[in-house]
């Protein structure tokens, strides 16, 4: 008894208070880039399914925080930048911003961090504000990324589920391995909840939903992004290289499906399994086949029944059948490439898992 109560002492300090409702959305440059079916699902699921509060303001722009980690975009000129979307959701009427990207969330609070030590910094950055825009603007009360708004309704999401994370030919849960986006979980800790040692924004999703989380040696290791290590062309090789141990390291536990809470790590993990097949004919999942890497939002969508073509599936590089058929989920094929209005959109030529 004791023992219990000693580790639900410890676990209360790895959580977080996420707001219930009346959100300020930001979106993710890479997720509306890459994934937009994600975005959009995210504010359907919250709007119509869960009846939330949202708003989301045409005049956001992206937080220039690949260009601030990439030593491009200065410190002083992205606190600006930050402060003026707060000045936006000051304008809007809301004190809860909920944020798209984790590389966004990161920022965020690393700024919200400096401004809390540091207030000649805050001074500083109301006054480039005003001088630039004419704007004010206030702290928020709440800052929350996108993965811990649906954790939070993660029991919610199940009591409507369509379908369950389980094998529907073998009875038995998917094996689902997932992946914490470095900004969300390791620079400021308890910003995420269980911190950078126990995560447990996806791995409560997979659980509450049916699914089987898979622990392997390189767990925590980052998905190979790395901004810089990426951006500069010649470095490529060990971005890609960093990923590829990643993989190595799952292989073995043959997982149905990735898992990730970061548009990029999504991104990365997708396409870089395309290269490896490319350039060293290696693939990671089974028989020959690449692992399917899902958003969290797109798995949701397919728990609540969602179309997977609504949901974007068919723009990932490594294609979501094998994963489909597993989970009993009927889909038309003829489908796949056409807009909503029935036209037909040109087939890519280089899917894998096809």
């Amino acid at each position: 008894m004791m023992k219990n109560e000693g580790k639900k002492r410890i676990w209360s300090d790895y959580q977080k208070e996420i707001a219930d409702d009346h959100f300020f959305y930001v979106r993710s440059c890479i997720r509306q880039s890459f994934f937009p079916g994600s975005e959009q699902f995210f504010l359907n699921l919250m709007r119509k399914v869960l009846g939330k509060d949202v708003y989301e303001d045409p005049a956001h722009t992206t937080c220039t925080g690949i260009g601030y980690h990439s030593d491009i975009v200065p410190a002083a000129t992205i606190m600006t930048v930050v402060a003026r979307h707060f000045a936006l959701m000051k304008e809007a009427g809301y004190k809860n911003l909920a944020v798209s990207c984790v590389t966004s969330f990161g920022l965020y609070t690393e700024i919200l961090e400096t401004w809390k030590h540091f207030p000649a910094e805050l001074e500083k950055t109301r006054e480039y504000l005003f001088k630039a825009t004419g704007r004010e603007f206030d702290i928020p009360e709440n800052v929350a990324h996108t993965s811990d708004i649906v954790y939070s309704f993660r029991d919610q999401i199940a009591a409507k589920a369509k379908i369950k994370l389980v094998n529907s030919i073998t009875g038995e849960p998917l094996k689902i391995v997932e992946h914490i986006g470095c900004h969300y979980s390791k620079m400021f800790p308890k910003s995420g909840i269980g911190g950078a040692e126990f995560p447990h924004v996806l791995s409560g999703m997979i659980d509450a939903w049916g699914g089987e989380v898979i622990d392997y040696p390189e767990r925590r290791h980052c998905c190979g992004f790395g901004f810089r290590q990426y951006l500069v062309q010649a470095n490529r090789g060990y971005s890609l290289s960093n990923t590829v141990k990643k993989f190595n390291s799952m292989k073995p536990y043959k997982p149905d499906m990735i898992l990730a809470n970061c548009p990029g790590c999504t991104m990365f993990m997708d396409k870089w399994q395309y290269t490896a097949k490319e350039l060293e004919g290696i693939t990671f999942g089974e028989k020959g086949e690449s692992i399917p890497v899902l958003t969290y939002e797109e798995l949701a969508g397919l728990v609540l029944g969602m179309n997977p073509w609504d949901l974007g599936l068919q723009y990932h590089m490594v294609q979501s059948e094998p994963l489909l058929r597993k989970l009993g989920v009927e889909i038309n094929a003829s489908d796949k490439y056409k807009t909503k209005d029935g036209k037909q959109m040109p087939v890519p030529q280089n899917l894998i898992n096809v």
